[in-house]
């Protein structure tokens, strides 16, 4: 039934993902495509324990039962499935995020538990390529934080020690944007950078952007050494904002249009976001912003599909390290 039918708004998804058996699957036919296997060994021909909604590996080894949470991001959770794909749907289809309280009063978990739910899913969301971006891409940086006025005088004199100027105590944050794309339309991947100097801007394009590339710029002189002025392997074309923000094909409004979606996000819904944290949101916004011709359900089952083999525990999300 899983494969046949497929929710299209949130009531159909919220009255279909009720059924658990449904919800497992689902999650079968997407994590096992030819078969249910043991995590452990690869053994294919195991049994199936209907009482316990497991299934057991006829070698005997450590952890012979396994259920189909076990080597995904729902792995330990006693969060029923039911739970997790709508908090999956509604994650991966909000424009602007869903915040960990109006996800623990939606579903029926405590704001904590939502919170730890939320960043699960968002390691579903990364979208890391070995493939780099090329033709034409505009790269872009901004900075992630409040403003210096509204610190505590404390935070605000560490903060004045290493940055200056509108970057006082903000994040830095690099965005590559391929135009049109292999998928058709334009894909964006960001990188929190340790600020905007030469040798940090450039080391992100170089490692992400492919030789020969047409790349558009604005005016910051830490891009210089780009083009082949300079011995760089780019063609390397710069936008004046001083001046103008178009000029025919030079232009970074593409870039632009996607920092306005996320700081939408981060000041609308989440308001404040700590910045070792913030690569996730990050991840969350680029997978919305590159799948955004897709609909609600086609978003889902992207996420979906990238549940297995990514693992967060609550001690590596708060940075805690084991005794």
């Amino acid at each position: 039934m899983a494969a046949t039918y497929t929710p299209k708004t949130l009531l159909q998804a919220v009255r279909y993902y009720s059924d658990l058996a449904v919800c497992q699957e689902l999650l079968v036919e997407a994590r096992w495509p030819d078969g249910v296997s043991c995590p452990t060994c690869g053994r294919t021909d195991v049994s199936y324990l209907e009482t316990q909604k497991r299934w057991q590996c006829k070698t005997k080894h450590a952890r012979r039962q396994f259920s189909v949470k076990v080597g995904t991001i729902f792995e330990d959770s006693p969060i029923g499935l039911d739970k997790w794909f709508t908090a999956m749907w509604l994650i991966a289809g909000a424009k602007n995020g869903i915040s960990s309280y109006e996800l623990h009063r939606a579903i029926g978990v405590t704001q904590k538990t939502a919170w730890f739910l939320n960043h699960r899913i968002r390691l579903a969301m990364q979208t890391g390529s070995f493939n780099k971006p090329c033709g034409t891409v505009e790269v872009d940086e901004t900075f992630i934080g409040g403003k210096a006025r509204f610190m505590h005088k404390d935070r605000k004199a560490r903060a004045l020690k290493t940055k200056t100027g509108g970057s006082v105590g903000k994040v830095a944050v690099q965005g590559l944007l391929e135009r049109h794309s292999k998928t058709g339309h334009s894909t964006i991947r960001t990188a929190v950078v340790k600020n905007t100097r030469s040798e940090h801007i450039q080391a992100v394009v170089r490692a992400n952007v492919e030789a020969g590339s047409n790349v558009y710029t604005d005016a910051l002189g830490s891009y210089r050494g780009l083009g082949p002025s300079y011995n760089g392997e780019y063609v390397h074309k710069v936008i004046d904002h001083a001046e103008k923000y178009v000029d025919g094909q030079v232009h970074t409004n593409g870039c632009e249009n996607f920092w306005s979606l996320l700081k939408r996000s981060i000041r609308g819904t989440y308001v404040s976001v700590e910045p070792f944290h913030l690569f996730r949101y990050l991840d969350e916004q680029v997978y919305r912003f590159n799948n955004r011709h897709d609909n609600d359900a086609g978003r889902f089952a992207g996420v979906l599909a990238s549940v297995t083999g990514r693992r967060l525990t609550y001690k590596d999300l708060i940075g805690e390290q084991p005794a």
